[in-house]
């Protein structure tokens, strides 16, 4: 096993890793130092909790040499405001003993305090695709200095929709430079991204994304509906020993507010949530009371599923079954991380049974099954999404209840709103009325009869 003195670190990096406790790199920290610090493009490919941000940062930081310029000479692109603030404080504690500037910019803030921030001067950027975007036009951030773009977690910023923003930043940046990206799955529209811009790029890849963890018990339970499951977590919530840290997944937002409100009967003062609907501060403090062992269980959607390195998590809930089975192994690896053992539990309806067949198929795993607990309560009560929608075969946008009944404020329509269209009959009524003239040309014809008839 390779140790950090084989990877030819400096003195200031090494003393930076021994300040962190860290022994031996990660597979993917290993493989790509040369890889990177040999100036070719590289895709590097990763499951979460493998150490990629370090991965990528050691060479960059290695061949980094002290400069006074403003303009920065490495970007960082990361999908969420969290992920900036997570990689700056990585980049902080790697480069303790380097005379380095780092700068973290995104959305949410106000962007003329980050200006003044870009004045001052950065050799690092991190930054959000769109608030990175706004100061480069606005000519606040200068980009022609850049040597190094370093992309990471790419598949979730393509699947938020940043593509756009991506190619835009790509126009602007200088065309000689290095590319390093960093994934934990590859798709159709990452390799897409790879052909456009990336010029006969290096891939690393450790682990296939669908390999199930090690070290990492996953139990799987068979639920009738969303109350049922509430009524489940708050029966395994209450073994606080057992569990102590818990990450509780859902599909979306409505779905998170809407357990939180449930829970928060029970778990009021452990408890908090996180998604993009909250506010950067509410978010910001969420994760850090959570992180910090002041909330035990926090209520997250897939906005978390990658990146954000929690420590000593017990437990990752999988409240709701993930459609795409790529992100149920993004959710679990929460847990389980730098040799922790973890626990994953995944709650299955009757609809979601596709969807969990196609997590087992990806990982060639099957998910044992426990047995539904007696003393929990099954619940009739279903969410409106649960509901059954009443469709006709010919009349898909039919009203969901059978008859309708208007509103306190519906009202006849006057008689002069009421006329309908008569088609033909109509018209021959109009033409009467007001006659055509005898020509194409004869504007005029109207008004004089008019004058006669008077």
């Amino acid at each position: 096993m390779k140790t950090f003195q084989d990877l030819n670190l400096s003195n200031q990096l090494q003393y930076a890793i021994d300040d962190l406790g860290f022994e031996n790199p990660t597979p993917i920290q290993a493989e790509a130092f040369s890889v990177v610090r040999s100036g070719k493009d590289v895709v590097g490919i990763a499951q979460t909790g493998t150490g990629k941000t370090f991965a990528y940062m050691m060479p960059v930081l290695r061949d980094l040499k002290f400069s006074k310029q403003v303009n920065p000479r490495v970007l960082v692109l990361v999908p969420t405001r969290e992920l900036v603030l997570q990689v700056v404080d990585e980049i902080e504690k790697l480069a303790k003993y380097i005379n380095v500037r780092v700068l973290g910019v995104y959305g949410g803030t106000n962007i003329n305090t980050q200006k003044q921030a870009v004045a001052q001067g950065a050799d690092i950027i991190v930054a959000t695709p769109g608030r990175l975007y706004d100061l480069a036009v606005s000519r606040a951030l200068q980009l022609k200095s850049i040597q190094k773009l370093i992309i990471d977690e790419v598949d979730v910023m393509l699947d938020l929709g940043f593509r756009f923003q991506l190619t835009n930043i790509f126009d602007v940046l200088p065309n000689r430079r290095q590319n390093i990206m960093f994934s934990a799955t590859m798709t159709q529209e990452v390799d897409a991204l790879i052909d456009d811009f990336f010029i006969a790029p290096e891939k690393i890849s450790i682990a296939v994304s669908g390999t199930p963890l090690d070290n990492i018990l996953q139990q799987s339970y068979s639920v009738k509906n969303f109350y049922t499951k509430a009524n489940l977590l708050i029966h395994l919530l209450r073994d606080k020993d057992e569990f102590s840290k818990v990450l509780v997944f859902v599909s979306n937002k409505k779905s998170a507010d809407r357990l939180f409100d449930v829970l928060s009967e029970r778990y009021n003062s452990e408890l908090c949530v996180i998604h993009s609907n909250k506010t950067q501060n509410y978010r910001v403090r969420s994760i850090r009371q959570f992180d910090e062992g002041e909330n035990r269980i926090l209520v997250a959607t897939d906005v978390m599923a990658r990146g954000l390195d929690l420590d000593e998590i017990t437990h990752v809930i999988n409240f709701d079954t993930p459609n795409y089975p790529e992100n149920y192994m993004h959710r679990i690896g929460r847990t389980g991380r730098a040799e922790h053992e973890g626990k994953s539990l995944l709650f299955s309806t009757e609809a979601e049974q596709e969807a969990k067949d196609a997590i087992e198929s990806l990982m060639d795993y099957k998910i044992p099954l426990m047995e539904f607990p007696e003393e929990v309560e099954i619940s009739d009560q279903l969410t409106p999404e649960e509901r059954p929608k009443i469709k006709e075969h010919y009349n898909p946008h039919k009203r969901e209840t059978d008859e309708y009944v208007p509103g306190p404020a519906f009202h006849e329509k006057s008689e002069k709103n009421s006329k309908t269209n008569q088609g033909g009959s109509y018209r021959r009524e109009i033409a009467k009325k007001y006659k055509k003239p005898k020509t194409r040309g004869d504007k005029n014809y109207n008004k004089r009869n008019k004058k006669k008839k008077r």
